[in-house]
C-alpha cells in the first residue's frame, strides 16, 4: 500500500479512538452535579461526585495525548499536501 493509504489509516484510527475516548467521557460524565452541597445529610452525594470528579481527573493525561496525536498527525497529512503542491508547481 501507498504511504498515503497509511497515512489515512493512521489518521482515521486516531480520530475514531479520539471519538471513543469522547464519548467515554461524556458518558462518565453524565451523572455529574453542578452544585454546591451544604447540607450534612446529603454527604453521601458529595463523596459520589468527588470520586467522579477523581476519575475525570485521572482521565485528563490520557485525553491530552489523544488530542497531541490526532493534531500531530493531522499536521502531518495537511503538511504531506501543501508539499505535493509546492512540488507540482516547481
Amino acid at each position: 500500500m501507498p504511504v498515503v493509504s497509511w497515512m489515512w489509516v493512521a489518521w482515521g484510527a486516531l480520530f475514531l479512538v479520539f471519538v471513543a475516548f469522547k464519548l467515554y467521557i461524556s458518558r462518565m460524565s453524565r451523572n455529574e452535579d453542578d452544585q454546591i452541597i451544604l447540607q450534612d445529610s446529603f454527604e453521601h452525594v458529595r463523596a459520589e461526585q468527588a470520586a467522579l470528579m477523581a476519575r475525570l481527573e485521572r482521565t485528563k493525561p490520557v485525553g491530552n495525548a489523544i488530542l497531541a496525536l490526532f493534531g500531530a498527525m493531522t499536521i502531518f497529512v495537511v503538511g504531506y499536501y501543501v508539499m505535493d503542491v509546492v512540488r507540482q508547481f516547481k
